[in-house]
């Protein structure tokens, strides 16, 4: 069994006797990890450190600030086989997605290399102006269970590289892998206080968050995780304007068109949809197909998604996150079932995973169209043609994420760019990152954007000095707009 502690600057911290809470096995039902309770004290106390820690980390120069970070990344890889042990039994990951995970977090530490270097360009003189951009401030970071280590190394590694300082919140779903994150990152050369780590019992997951979105030290929120929640998030920093940003629920889109090469199209289907049990935000949840060619699709597919299919007591693709999941999920194929779809493969639970699942004729009225199902199940969805397939695409509350198949490429993009989505492939599956590049949704997927350069607005800000070097500039000229 794993313990975890708190981490407020840079101390391990217990918080009072008996203040813990259980995390059980999704596969095994025992007790993985007892964790630290933190409640709203232990929250401000963590806020607080990273406000005392701030002048020092902002101060220091960005190259500084990038070794430490490279020097977490090498860190993680050299450790990778700790936390491919401890995610393999808080969250039932396979193995396989705990390396990819480690992989894209390592990758976004090393990428804030390139975010220094544009933070520095984007803070020069400009003739009699200067437009600069400074830390904002304490970070609060809120990560969440499903692509564990890099979804926690997400939420730190941007804002450490422009200066601030940061409260991560973990997950209560996997508490040792978030607290290996944050120790591997502390270890590298962070001040003390520069990041801290606080966890809590499921029950007071409100109390801490309201307590750290209220500390006026804490600037920015970064949250990744469900829409209902996200929503919450949202409205708690309103009340204290403070900006967000979230990257919520997805409902990926997969278009496969006439002309597609359908044996590529079915490979990056089944890759989409049943990766780590589909429980992924950019997971292929609709795959839109012309009728011309979908009985030959469905085929295709359901040849890739049997090849996946696994025996009792095996695992991967990873497990469930609990057995509520698979309740829920096993309801949604129900549902879809009840109202004219058709099973083509899978459906049943094995152990804490449900074998590689496909509907076909899914249609507008079944949960499975609306509603994400964060399980591998994939719903195909007939369509005449391109301009029908559009409009599918969109009648959705979500946009994170969306593909296009055709042996044109340019119509592939150019169908892209009418589809209300943050992220587009052509001809790839929708389950794809590059740390270099903006993350991020539009409608009920969220706003703002991990990754890249486009971080900068989200964990800086923006100051204008106008350098008036001439008397006559002292004042309001005729043209002057006030």
């Amino acid at each position: 069994m794993y313990e975890t502690s708190l981490i407020i600057n840079g101390q391990s911290i217990s918080p009072a006797p008996g203040a813990s809470f259980e995390r059980r096995g999704p596969m095994s039902d025992s007790v993985v990890t007892r964790a630290a309770a933190g409640r709203a004290a232990e929250a401000r106390q963590a806020a607080t450190a990273a406000a005392g820690a701030f002048a020092e980390w902002s101060a220091t120069s960005h190259e500084d600030r990038v070794a430490i970070l490279e020097c977490a990344a090498a860190l993680m890889e050299a450790n990778a086989e700790e936390v491919v042990a401890i995610a393999c039994e808080e969250v039932g990951s396979s193995p396989d997605w705990v390396r990819f995970n480690i992989g894209i977090a390592a990758q976004m530490l090393r990428q804030t290399k390139d975010l220094a270097a544009a933070l520095r360009s984007d803070s020069e003189r400009h003739g009699n102006y200067i437009l600069s951009r400074r830390p904002a401030g304490v970070v609060l970071g809120i990560a969440p269970w499903n692509a564990a280590v890099t979804l926690a190394t997400r939420a730190i590694a941007a804002p450490l590289a422009c200066g601030n300082t940061v409260v991560l919140k973990g997950s209560e779903l996997c508490p040792k892998t978030h607290e290996w994150v944050a120790d591997i990152v502390n270890s590298a050369g962070l001040p003390a206080g520069v990041l801290n780590y606080i966890t809590n019992a499921p029950d007071h997951a409100e109390e801490v968050v309201d307590t750290l979105i209220a500390h006026p030290a804490v600037r920015r929120i970064n949250f990744t995780g469900s829409t209902r929640v996200g929503r919450e998030i949202a409205v708690a920093a309103a009340r204290h304007l403070k900006p967000c940003l979230l990257e919520l629920s997805g409902k990926g889109t997969m278009i496969v068109l006439a002309d597609a090469d359908l044996d590529q199209a079915a490979r990056a289907a089944a890759h989409g949809s049943f990766f780590n049990q589909g429980q992924i935000c950019m997971s292929t949840e609709r795959v839109l197909v012309e009728d011309s060619v979908a009985e030959d699709f469905v085929a295709k597919f359901r040849a890739e998604a049997e090849k996946l299919r696994f025996r009792p007591g095996d695992a991967p693709l990873g497990a469930l996150i609990s057995p509520a999941a698979a309740v829920r999920i096993g309801a949604m194929i129900e549902d879809a079932l009840g109202k004219g779809a058709s099973l083509v493969t899978g459906g049943e639970l094995s152990g804490g995973s449900i074998q590689p699942t496909i509907l076909d004729r899914v249609g507008p009225g079944m949960r499975i169209y609306d509603e994400e199902a964060f399980g591998p199940i994939a719903g195909i969805v007939h369509v005449s043609d391109r301009d029908e397939a559009l409009a599918i695409a969109n009648d959705t509350d979500f946009g994170l994420v969306a593909s296009v198949f055709s042996a044109d490429v340019m119509a592939a993009q150019a169908l892209l760019g009418e589809i209300e989505t943050g992220i587009g492939h052509v001809n790839g599956s929708t389950v794809f990152d590059d740390p270099a590049m903006p993350f991020g949704g539009m409608k009920a997927s969220g706003y703002g954007r991990f990754g890249g350069t486009e971080a900068l607005r989200e964990f800086t800000e923006c100051q204008w000095i106008a350098i008036h070097d001439d008397a006559k500039d002292n004042g309001p000229g005729e043209n002057d707009v006030l």
